[in-house]
């Protein structure tokens, strides 16, 4: 469910304005884009792994490289970019979001090579952890709307 094109997630979450705007410019579902930052940040936009991802949606190099990122730890850029991500992987793994979730976590070629989520306990973990939030935040976003 997506917003409406002048309204913006503003339901507590922090970032929602820009999530808003990556969902509305990509049509993803917000609650994905929200649930993957939270995942992978905790909503800390100066985020880094031991592995060298950065920003609240945890970009690599190499994404950071092919998506023409330059200001990783913006938060704008940052959520544009992953968001755009996500967009190109909905439609390499035709809008299965589970896949979607596992290829953003071990990448798309592992993901491939299995036909779906990878055995990587790392990877099986965080395809649970992002559907339980990503189901949080359906939730919540849908309370919202109906209370606005």
């Amino acid at each position: 469910m997506l917003p409406l094109p002048n309204t913006q997630l503003d339901f507590g979450i922090e970032f929602s304005k820009q999530i808003t705007n990556a969902s509305i410019a990509y049509n993803i579902d917000p609650a994905l884009i929200t649930a993957i930052i939270h995942a992978e940040s905790n909503f800390n936009p100066k985020a880094r792994s031991y592995a060298g991802a950065k920003g609240l949606m945890q970009i690599n190099d190499i994404t950071q490289r092919h998506l023409g990122i330059t200001d990783i730890y913006n938060p704008d850029h940052n959520i544009d970019a992953g968001s755009r991500y996500i967009k190109e992987l909905m439609q390499r793994f035709h809008g299965n979001i589970r896949f979607t979730i596992a290829a953003y976590n071990a990448g798309p070629g592992s993901v491939r090579r299995y036909k779906g989520i990878p055995p990587y306990m790392e990877t099986q973990r965080y395809v649970k952890k992002v559907m339980a939030y990503f189901q949080q935040y359906q939730r919540l976003l849908a309370s919202h709307q109906l209370t606005s």
